[in-house]
């Protein structure tokens, strides 16, 4: 049947017929669509088209029409319209061109452009007309808002069906649907006890990694599933544990809505998952699977991995504990912005608060050396610790016999796998023809392999059951008076070269949550220590300044300073009397030096006499300066050898180097003089005196 709107200039070019199923399950399923849509054809043939000119376009087969992104054949489509090669384009309806109208009207622009007609069951259009691009427009319109009508029918019955808990996800390792379609555990035991055994082992040790690496040590596989959905045991791997862990199913709740779609901000990117907090999943329906632990619990776990992230300036997190010297990296914060503050071993080791600097390109806002800080907040946590120091030791030797003991378990159980596997593998070799001698030869290899795992395993276990400790069943009347005589060493465990910086470091993270630090205007430093639960301790340290004006009682001191000197009193009097009264040097700990007092009196210009002689000696020996005279050297040329360690010598009591007064060490140090010796041990003839 023909048209009156195909004219000769129409039939002197092609007429395309486009296939298209939205799904490779309507490709295997609706055959008849199918059919019907190459059976345009003849439609076409029917319109004046030769046999020749009718070309099919099927590329697109088992893709949407939402978007025309990644639909090869309708971007060809487009091209060869573009080109006027296309007289008549055919669909078995025209939302098989196109569900989008920001594909569809474009393809109407060109086609009206190029003089290009459309057909479909209905009947043959020109988009070039008003008329035919209005009921196009029409009928474009209508299958888009059809296409949402249909995506939100089926959003709501799967959101229906999820918020009862009855959408059937994939169930991970461990959880099995029943024929009835109820989830149970899976019946194999060695995977119920391994996946327990992990849960108990990160609760014990609050690294993934950690687990990962105990488990690999031990020789013990996790079950996972293949890309089939079969069963296997494969070695552990942090992704692997991690999954684990993080899995909600686990905890016997069903969970929808974990990830969202990410929009990347490069332009052709493909859109990708983006997971969301935990706060924001979409459904969450409690005790709907058996459970391997509580609902409480996987929050704990969740929380932990969260806070191990090494993010911790970004997402605030702590981070894992660590190797390194500085006990509170990752639980510092700054008392003066509220940001976090890095660690800088740079100088000794400091904690540093940049964010301003970083962010907004403002000055430091402060830093702080560690060893003081670090050394109060640990003296802190052992006093806050101490009345429930036997407690928690207790409380670790239950746990790490129960994770012992789950550890054997696991053990025992991979072995009696691994037995079963080599006797299934003895049966297949016992039952094959031996004439088949190909078949033979391969199942006898698997029998040895398997033989060789089972003896592996058998070696694992025996070597691990000679690492447990002998004590299992209980502690008894003799070994709880030994854990009571342990009680009050825990300042010596926390101070011994055995424990690493890592344990220290979340042995703090037990009690405390974070650390204030404000370094003060003076040389008082505030140290804020928040504990676990909301409770606060301030503490005030000392620290170090370079100038007795930034000293809290600085001004005090310098008074009480320059009154002693103008009543005629050395310094090193005056600065033993600053010392009883509570005052210290800028670079000082807990007293005064005299150095402290010279500055200030020459400061004031006040000059007092000093007492030449420090010390009384014999006069079989010299001091630093006499001996220099003596020989015509500079005094610090002596003092620099001494600190280099070219030149030994006993240091008296007074802090005074005293020489023999003999031609030897005349000689002796003449010839270190002129390098004609490299190092002079004077210590065994130097004369024992004390000084005064």
């Amino acid at each position: 049947m023909k048209s009156e709107l195909v004219k000769p200039t129409h039939l002197t070019r092609k007429a395309v017929v486009y296939v298209r199923q939205s799904t490779p399950h309507q490709v295997v399923s609706n055959q008849e669509s199918l059919r019907l849509q190459y059976a345009l054809r003849q439609r076409a043939h029917e319109l004046g088209w030769h046999e020749a000119d009718i070309d099919v376009i099927d590329a697109d087969l088992g893709l949407s029409g939402a978007s025309a992104a990644v639909r090869s054949g309708f971007k060809e489509l487009v091209g060869r319209v573009s080109l006027s090669e296309v007289g008549l384009i055919l669909s078995i309806d025209v939302t098989r061109l196109a569900r989008n109208c920001s594909d569809w009207y474009p393809l109407l622009d060109i086609c009206g452009l190029r003089g290009c007609l459309i057909a479909d069951r209905d009947g043959v259009y020109d988009p070039g007309s008003a008329n035919g691009r209005l009921l196009l427009g029409l009928k474009g319109t209508i299958s888009e808002l059809e296409l949402h009508t249909i995506r939100s029918r089926l959003t709501a019955g799967l959101l229906a069906k999820a918020e009862r808990g009855e959408l059937a996800l994939t169930l991970p390792i461990g959880l099995l649907r029943d024929p009835s379609g109820i989830v149970v555990k899976d019946p194999d035991l060695a995977v119920q006890e391994r996946l327990e055994l992990v849960f108990e082992m990160f609760l014990k040790f609050g690294t993934v990694a950690k687990v990962m690496r105990v488990l690999n040590e031990r020789g013990l596989d996790l079950p996972r599933r293949d890309h089939y959905g079969d069963p296997r045991w494969a070695r552990a791997t942090v992704a692997s544990v991690a999954s684990i862990l993080k899995n909600p199913a686990y905890a016997g709740a069903f969970v929808y809505g974990r990830t969202r779609m990410h929009t990347p901000v490069r332009e052709g990117a493909a859109k990708a998952k983006a997971r969301r907090p935990i706060d924001e999943w979409r459904i969450v329906v409690k005790d709907r699977y058996p459970a391997y632990i509580d609902w409480p619990t996987y929050e704990k776990i969740c929380a932990t991995i969260k806070d191990n992230r090494a993010e911790y300036m970004r997402i605030k997190t702590r981070g894992a504990p660590r190797d390194g010297e500085l006990l509170l990296h990752g639980i510092a914060w700054c008392g003066r912005c509220g940001h976090k503050m890095f660690v800088r071993y740079k100088g000794g080791g400091q904690y540093v608060c940049n964010h301003l600097r970083s962010n907004e390109g403002l000055p430091t806002c402060q830093k702080m050396r560690a060893a003081r800080i670090d050394k109060a907040v640990a003296d802190a946590f052992l006093t806050a610790l101490a009345p429930a120091e036997l407690d928690a030791l207790s409380r670790a030797r239950r746990t790490q016999l129960q994770v012992d003991a789950a550890l054997r378990a696991s053990a025992e159980r991979q072995l009696e796998r691994k037995r079963y596997t080599a006797a299934l593998a003895e049966r297949q070799f016992n039952r094959v023809d031996p004439d088949n001698r190909l078949v033979a030869a391969e199942l006898e290899r698997r029998w040895e392999a398997a033989l060789t795992e089972v003896r592996a395993a058998e070696e694992a276990l025996v070597q691990q059951a000679s690492s447990q400790p002998i004590a299992q069943m209980g502690l008894g009347k003799d070994m709880h008076g030994k854990v009571i005589r342990l009680a009050g060493r825990l300042p010596q465990i926390w101070s011994d070269a055995t424990t690493t910086d890592a344990q220290r470091k979340a042995l703090l993270r037990c009690l405390i949550d974070k650390v204030v630090l404000d370094r003060g205007e003076h040389d008082i430093a505030s140290v804020r220590i928040v504990w676990r639960g909301g409770a606060a301790t301030e503490l005030a340290i000392q620290r170090r300044v370079n100038a007795v004006t930034k000293l809290a009682r600085g001004e005090e001191m310098r008074d009480r300073a320059l009154t002693l000197a103008r009543a005629g009193m050395y310094d090193d009097q005056i600065a033993a009397i600053l010392t009883s009264e509570g005052h210290r040097s800028p670079n000082s700990e807990s007293k005064v030096i005299p150095i402290t007092v010279q500055r200030i009196r020459h400061a004031a210009g006040i000059q007092v006499s000093q007492p030449r002689t420090r010390w009384s000696h014999g006069a079989d020996v010299l001091t630093a300066p006499e001996m220099a005279a003596k020989l015509s050297i500079p005094v610090n040329w002596l003092y620099v050898q001494i600190r280099k360690g070219r030149l030994l010598v006993d240091r008296q009591p007074s802090g005074a180097y005293l020489f023999n007064d003999t031609t030897d060490v005349h000689d002796g140090i003449r010839n270190l003089r002129t390098h004609k010796i490299d190092r002079l041990d004077l210590r065994i003839c130097q004369p024992h005196q004390e000084g005064h």
